[in-house]
Order: C-alpha cells, then sequence, then structure tokens
C-alpha cells in the first residue's frame, strides 16, 4: 500500500463460502482490480462465542436473522488451516493480505505468518486486553468504530498508544448490514482527524459508493469494502459487497476523488494561465495626449488581459497621462512608474 491516493482493503469476509479456492479467487479478484490490499477474518466458532440455543445467542433482526450466533461463525470463518496457504497465494501473486483477529489465539497465529498489519473490528474496539496484545505486536493498527461513542474511541485509542502501536488507524464506520446515507455523518471522520491526529479511514457496509467517495472528500485516507466475484449470488455479506469488475471502478473513483484533494495549501493549476488573457485590464479607449486627464471616456476596465490590473483605474481617473497614447493601447506598468504610482505584483 505504497501510493498517495486513499487506499482500497478488499475485504474477504465470510464470502468464501467455506471454499479455500473460492477464497484464492477473490484474493485474485481483489489483485487484478486494483485493490491495495486484501482482509480476512481469524476466528472459530469457539472463540467468538460459546455453542448455545438460548435466546440471548439468537439473532433477532437483519440479514442474519434467527441464526445462532455459534451456527452464524461456524459456517462464516475463514478456517485457520486456510491461513497458511491463503499468505503464500497472495504473496506469489503480488498483493498484501491482513487479518482481523478476533482473539489473542488469532493474534499468535497471525504472527506466525508474519502479518503485516492488523485490524480490530468495531464489535471488538471495546475489548482493550485484545487490543492490548495487537499492540505489542508494534505493527500499524486500524481499528473500526462502529457504535463506539468518543469516550469508548478514546479508550481503545489510547491503549493501542500504551502497549505499543505507533501507527494508527481509526475507522468511522457505521454498523448497520446493510447502511443508509441517512445512517452517515461525514463531519465525524473531521472530528476523529482533529481530537485524535492519526490518520483516519472509512468501513463501509453501504450499497452506494457515493458514500464512501464522501468519506474521501472528508479526509478519509482508507476505505474498506466486502468483495465478492463477479457473479457470486451465495455469501454472508453479499448483499453489502462490490462484485467483480465493480471494485476496479470503485478504485478508479477513489483516484479519480483522492487527486482533488492532493494539496494542503491554496493552488492554482499552471493549465489555468493560458485562461488569464480573459481577464480584463485598463486599455485606452481614445486617443489620448500626454497631459491629457483620464477619464471614463478615455481609458475602460475591459478584456484581453493586455494592461494593468482594475484595481488601479481609480487611481487614474482624474490623473495627467504621462505620454502620448494610442486608442486601444493598453496601460502598462511603466505608466504607472512615470505617474509615481507604485505597481504591487500579484
Amino acid at each position: 500500500m505504497k501510493n498517495k491516493d486513499a487506499k482500497l482493503i478488499a475485504e474477504i469476509s465470510a464470502n468464501h463460502c467455506g471454499s479455500i479456492i473460492h477464497a484464492k479467487k477473490l484474493i485474485h479478484c481483489a489483485k487484478v482490480n486494483k485493490a491495495d490490499a486484501v482482509k480476512i477474518q481469524t476466528y472459530t466458532a469457539d472463540t467468538m462465542t460459546i455453542k448455545s440455543k438460548k435466546k440471548n445467542f439468537k439473532i433477532q433482526k437483519g440479514i442474519w436473522k434467527n441464526y445462532y450466533l455459534w451456527d452464524l461463525y461456524k459456517e462464516a470463518h475463514t478456517p485457520y488451516e486456510w491461513h497458511e496457504e491463503l499468505f503464500n497465494y497472495s504473496k506469489k501473486i503480488g498483493i498484501e493480505i491482513f487479518s482481523t483477529p478476533f482473539d489473542e489465539t488469532a493474534v499468535e497465529l497471525l504472527e506466525n505468518l508474519k502479518c503485516p498489519r492488523y485490524k480490530i473490528a468495531s464489535f471488538e474496539m471495546t475489548d482493550l486486553p485484545l487490543i492490548k496484545r495487537v499492540a505489542q505486536t508494534k505493527k500499524p493498527i486500524i481499528i473500526s468504530t462502529g457504535m463506539a461513542s468518543l469516550k469508548e474511541i478514546n479508550e481503545a485509542y489510547n491503549t493501542a498508544k500504551k502497549y505499543g502501536a505507533n501507527d494508527i488507524t481509526l475507522l468511522y464506520c457505521v454498523s448497520n448490514y446493510p447502511s443508509k446515507s441517512d445512517d452517515f455523518n461525514m463531519n465525524n471522520i473531521k472530528i476523529l482527524k482533529d481530537k485524535f491526529k492519526c490518520k483516519i479511514g472509512f468501513s463501509d457496509h453501504s450499497n452506494d459508493n457515493r458514500i464512501a467517495l464522501a468519506a474521501i472528500a472528508a479526509g478519509a485516507e482508507m476505505v474498506e469494502k466486502h468483495i465478492a466475484l463477479k457473479n457470486q449470488k451465495k455469501g454472508h455479506d453479499i448483499k453489502f459487497s462490490l462484485k467483480g469488475n465493480e471494485i476496479k471502478q470503485f478504485k478508479d473513483d477513489i483516484v479519480f476523488v483522492s487527486k482533488l484533494f492532493q494539496q494542503n495549501y491554496f493552488l492554482r493549476n499552471k493549465s489555468e494561465n493560458m485562461s488569464k488573457i480573459f481577464r480584463r485590464s485598463i486599455f485606452a479607449v481614445k486617443d489620448i495626449v500626454k497631459g491629457e486627464k483620464f477619464t471614463s471616456e478615455n481609458i475602460r476596465r475591459i478584456r484581453p488581459n493586455r494592461g494593468i490590473e482594475p484595481k488601479y483605474y481609480s487611481k487614474l481617473l482624474g490623473k495627467l497621462s504621462p505620454q502620448n497614447l494610442k486608442k486601444e493601447k493598453p496601460i502598462n506598468k511603466q505608466i504607472l512608474k512615470k505617474m509615481k504610482i507604485k505597481y504591487e505584483k500579484v
């Protein structure tokens, strides 16, 4: 992830549908469609919850309604035994891979695989012991902030800093699946950036790519999106995933918007210089003899821009011309100098 444009993280999550072959196809899809990195999730059903059919463990609303937690995570998890092969495959085809660990055993596995960075999921960002363990690796850490208050974000951020994380990115996130445009307040990106003075990104679970582009315009330096294959119909996260070449189009849009916000200081593009000729300047519109007064009848502020700027017009009116001037001749800096009127460079 070396470019200056906002980075695109392609999240596989549960869209591998229980197949390592499908998982590899998703990694390849991310690579050919210009994603900057691909991310997986490292957990098992047993590291996430306990196997229970009690009401507390049953999902009541949303796209996973009526699933028991253990059953959902059993279907959705990326098996530990796949990880080495997926890391090796990503390295082979030339795309960075990293993961979201959901407990300390996941961190140990990923450390053995030399995982280059870590992400903390929104639902785990209040798990300060987990953040402590990840921070102790001294590697870059991305913390998603869905559902979190500023106090909770502050606790997570300070824990990461305290235990060794020097490269922290906070992701503005809305933990609705899928999320809608009305759920977002992009001013939160500036608020997070101003408060924490760190990199800010955006984790997007919506079906409207304009939302993520608005996040970039608001200052996001990274966007995380779930991905699927072009004609994929199944997958626990399919309802808020980019498919196939939609990934490339989205990446192109990210680059386009990013380039509109490259400089943090006021800058005019050099390509505009040729258009300055269409500005107004001061011209003699009648023949003027030396010693004749400048009036609104013999000098005007007109296009093109061949003379001095219109701001000098009032300083000329009523003054005597220091030389003969032909009609259609621009009033230049030398004339101001003869009149002892100071010219200020723009």
